[in-house]
């Protein structure tokens, strides 16, 4: 997974539920991200430092 990738939660987290969808926006370290989650209008619930173990690549970003 990188920055700018679209991830899902596979467990709720930080009062977000399993599924959730967000974009990576900021990689650390390799053990997590820092994710922009939103709902499905695409408007934002929150922006989270989220750990890798957390989140399943729903969507690569191609440049």
């Amino acid at each position: 997974m990188k920055e700018l990738d679209v991830v899902k939660l596979v467990k709720p987290f930080e009062g977000l539920d399993a599924g959730t969808e967000g974009t990576i926006v900021c990689e650390y370290d390799g053990k997590a991200f820092e994710v922009e989650f939103f709902d499905e209008k695409g408007d934002t619930i929150d922006v989270l430092t989220t750990p890798t173990t957390l989140l399943a690549l729903v969507k690569e970003y191609l440049d």
